[in-house]
């Protein structure tokens, strides 16, 4: 009785899934969806977004068109709170920001006008080691030079590691940086960079890669630390800045900072949308992550692929809303100095 039950149950759910999933399918045919980049054109994160748009249509039931915009601002929070109030919650936007965003109403939440635990995370591309570098003319050559030389780093804007991690060695080891915002994405930067205007930056190892690798290999820019908890296979004998951490208050509030790499390249649409649809994107992201043409084309352009599927994004900030207050603090207060 209890198998004949069990049988009838199944028969009940899969024709209501095949009616979404046709649902789904009817409402995106014809449609054009629009992914909103919360950074600037021609930064490592839009080259990124543009590749998966290319090719994420083929796996959304209904194969919709899907159009890039570009809507910098306050470290992506410009686009998300816009998103977030005001959708459209239909399912057809979505968006790609800096990944601090996804901790910033826990860090950084001046100008924050959404929570993270409601909006709808379609995953991530990669999960990030972050590079600090300078032009080869820097009077700063090594992690011990930033203990007496000041590096002006330019910057985005708050919110961006680029401004944010300088922000945190000040505070926690008094190393001597001076983030000047306002740029509005990495080239702009690397071209400051190149004229004077800063010593360096931050960004993604792939970004580096997609940008700068030939500056790099005829040492043109020098990486003087990586932000990471682990030593990146391409970028062994470059110390790490967990190296200066010699306290457990340091190490969980480094912690804490660099969980965002982890979150990497993250996608998310807005709350309220149908849950069919919602699912629909995100396995439709997941598909897109293992698709041969799509990986093809991240290699040619030197991106680096390591998936986070949304519902593994979704758990990350489950946890870490979980930090000791204490800690929060700590690394907060270091984002607001000025």
């Amino acid at each position: 009785m209890r198998k004949s039950l069990f049988v009838l149950s199944l028969l009940s759910i899969f024709p209501s899934l095949a009616s979404a999933q046709e649902d789904v399918a009817e409402f995106y045919k014809g449609k054009t969806v629009r992914l909103l980049v919360g950074i600037g054109v021609g930064s490592g994160y839009d080259v990124n977004a543009r590749v998966l748009a290319r090719h994420m249509s083929k796996h959304i039931p209904g194969n919709p068109n899907i159009i890039v915009q570009n809507q910098p601002g306050a470290g992506s929070l410009t686009m998300t709170n816009q998103m977030y109030a005001a959708g459209p919650f239909d399912g057809t936007v979505f968006g790609a920001s800096f990944n601090g965003l996804p901790t910033a109403p826990l860090l950084q939440p001046n100008g924050v006008r959404f929570e993270s635990a409601k909006i709808n995370w379609l995953g991530s591309t990669n999960r990030e080691t972050q590079t600090m570098y300078v032009w080869h003319t820097a009077p700063m050559q090594s992690l011990d030079d930033l203990k007496t030389k000041e590096m002006i780093v330019g910057a985005q804007a708050p919110g961006s590691t680029q401004y944010d991690y300088p922000m945190l060695g000040k505070a926690l080891f008094d190393l001597k940086f001076k983030p000047v915002t306002g740029y509005k994405s990495t080239s702009d930067i690397n071209l400051a960079m190149e004229r004077g205007e800063v010593h360096g930056t931050l960004a993604n190892w792939s970004t580096v890669k997609t940008l700068n690798l030939k500056q790099y290999e005829d040492k043109q820019i020098r990486i003087l630390v990586v932000w990471g908890a682990r030593e990146h296979p391409e970028l062994k004998g470059i110390p790490l800045i967990t190296s200066l951490a010699k306290t457990p208050e340091h190490k969980q509030a480094l912690q804490l900072a660099l969980a965002r790499l982890e979150f990497g390249r993250p996608f998310f649409m807005p709350p309220n949308v149908p849950p069919a649809r919602v699912a629909a994107m995100r396995r439709a992201f997941d598909a897109t992550l293992k698709d041969p043409e799509f990986l093809a084309e991240a290699d040619k352009l030197k991106l680096e692929i390591d998936p986070m599927s949304g519902e593994e994004l979704a758990k990350m900030l489950e946890d870490i809303a979980k930090t000791p207050a204490d800690v929060v603090a700590r690394v907060r207060t270091a984002y607001e100095a000025r």
